[in-house]
């Protein structure tokens, strides 16, 4: 499953709101400059987030955006769906109205046939949605602040498997020479 430059750059936007106190408003442009990220898309993108009552703003000189609520009580899948809408690992077992996973496929099935991947995508989707979950804000603050002392990365250290809602990353086994 792949999620777009909305997500991605949205839950980096909501890491560093998190890193940053939260007595004081960041600017999106501080925020644009510690991420290396384009302001102009920043803007639409925390746009959507302020809609989903996950930022505050304030405008004015010292004005910006901070956390709606505490980064313990902001989950991921608030912040992918805020951005990406409902989360399914195809096109076809989308549903709008009710976001849930339904086959399009079926209407051209006979009622005795079902979609045989069906079963795979549900289960792929189920894991997608609980990861995102169980996985607050705070932890990706917390991880963000262990990986070097500042130092960005975009995925875990070699022989690190991340684990989420609040768990220590485990170290794998590794490779074979």
């Amino acid at each position: 499953m792949i999620f777009s430059s909305k997500a991605e750059y949205g839950v980096r936007l909501m890491v560093e709101l998190g890193r940053r106190a939260e007595d004081a408003p960041v600017s999106l442009k501080a925020i644009a400059a510690a991420e290396n990220l384009p302001l102009a898309y920043l803007e639409q993108v925390v746009a959507r987030l302020k809609k989903a009552d996950l930022v505050r703003s304030a405008r004015g000189a010292h004005g910006g955006y901070w956390l709606a609520r505490p980064a313990e009580e902001i989950t991921m899948d608030q912040v992918v769906l805020a951005l990406e809408g409902a989360i399914a690992p195809m096109e076809c077992f989308v549903n709008e109205q009710t976001e849930r996973v339904l086959c399009s496929h079926g209407e051209h099935q006979a009622a005795d046939h079902l979609c045989a991947t069906k079963l795979l995508w549900m289960r792929v989707q189920s894991g997608v949605v609980r990861s995102l979950q169980t996985t607050t804000l705070s932890d990706l603050v917390d991880f963000s602040r262990r990986d070097g002392a500042g130092r960005k990365s975009d995925a875990p250290a070699a022989g690190i498997a991340v684990t989420a809602h609040g768990s220590d990353p485990l170290p794998t086994a590794a490779p074979a020479a």
